[in-house]
């Protein structure tokens, strides 16, 4: 399985625009710029897709971690908190993805919860994808 995505930028670093489109079609032309990424004009940015797609991937693999386990969640529910951080010498580094959980499942106890939690942070591939400290809060309801 591949998923693209394209960027196209015009102009140079602080002043240039550019635009964000998926294959699917949920990202069209979706606009990104220095200030949507450092200050805060409407627009997206690469930290706050990456917190999507690290909250989207967890959510799933934990549901699936659940449902492997016969478990039914009523709600998962999963923040992810992306650090972007200046480098010594230059430039920058996503450093960190907190993830926030809520969950919502009948029947499970607190201990098996945090260990099915935990496998899915470690097996989520987004996971594995990013150098950066993942931590993981996690709160069963």
């Amino acid at each position: 399985m591949i998923r693209k995505a394209h960027a196209v930028w015009r102009g140079i670093g602080r002043d240039g625009t550019g635009d964000l489109t998926t294959d699917s079609g949920v990202l069209s032309r979706t606009p990104y710029s220095f200030k949507t990424r450092f200050e805060s004009e409407p627009g997206t940015n690469p930290e706050e897709l990456i917190a999507a797609a690290h909250a989207g991937c967890f959510t799933m693999a934990l549901a699936f971690q659940l449902q492997t386990a016969g478990f039914n969640p009523t709600e998962l529910t999963t923040e992810s908190a992306v650090t972007l951080e200046p480098e010594t010498g230059g430039g920058f580094k996503i450093s960190k993805s907190a993830l926030t959980l809520t969950a919502k499942v009948p029947g499970l106890d607190k201990a098996k919860f945090d260990e099915l939690a935990g496998n899915a942070e470690k097996g989520c591939p987004v996971s594995k994808l990013l150098k950066a400290e993942i931590t993981l809060d996690a709160t069963l309801l």
